[in-house]
């Protein structure tokens, strides 16, 4: 029985996150071109060259988000695959391919302010991360790493379905795929992890 789970990208949210990145961008070539005027806010003031630095690395990293934004708009590729093999992932600059089961050591969960993320804990986390041949994506991985527990994690952010139906589908997968007899549960936010096991 084919047991593979297709989910697709949803292109709306691709669209808003593109048209979000951009608007940013633009916020910050304001601010790269005319740090003096938001320097002098009566209600915050910085320096011009806090002002500029900032608005550099909001050009830099929303520009980065925009022009994968736009890539996604015209990948036919699906947005994440499940099936008995593992968890193949093509959403984003930390996506590496197929995470297989034999290499999963737990499912959990985080959430960095308003966005929730499906944590998935491996047992060789530095294979996978060096399997993310851009510079950015090693550097994301290992910051999820730091922070989070695992390099891998997956939002719904650009998928057709929602966080908590993800969550159990992936859970599911592991329940009846993954070789280990316990499951890990992790709850983080962006700076205290924590993990327990429910056998």
């Amino acid at each position: 029985m084919n047991d593979e789970i297709i989910l697709p990208v949803s292109k709306s949210k691709i669209m808003l996150l593109f048209v979000g990145a951009l608007i940013f961008v633009a916020g910050g070539i304001q601010f790269v071109y005319a740090p003096q005027i938001f320097a002098n806010s009566k209600y915050r003031p910085k320096s011009p060259e806090l002002i500029e630095i900032i608005g550099i690395t909001a050009v830099l990293f929303f520009g980065v988000c925009a022009i994968f934004g736009l890539k996604k708009l015209f990948d036919k590729k699906t947005g994440l695959k499940i099936n008995a093999d593992g968890i193949t992932d093509y959403l984003s600059a930390t996506s590496i391919g197929l995470i297989k089961w034999s290499d999963i050591v737990g499912i959990g969960t985080a959430q960095v302010h308003s966005q929730k993320f499906v944590i998935v804990e491996v047992s060789n986390p530095e294979y996978y991360i060096n399997l993310n041949k851009s510079r950015i994506g090693k550097m994301a991985m290992q910051s999820n790493y730091n922070s989070l527990g695992s390099p891998i994690s997956i939002s719904t952010i650009s998928l057709k379905i929602t966080f908590t139906d993800l969550k159990e589908l992936i859970e599911t997968h592991y329940e009846k795929y993954a070789p280990q007899d316990c499951i890990t549960t992790i709850t983080a936010n962006s700076s205290t992890p924590e993990s327990s096991q429910n056998c």
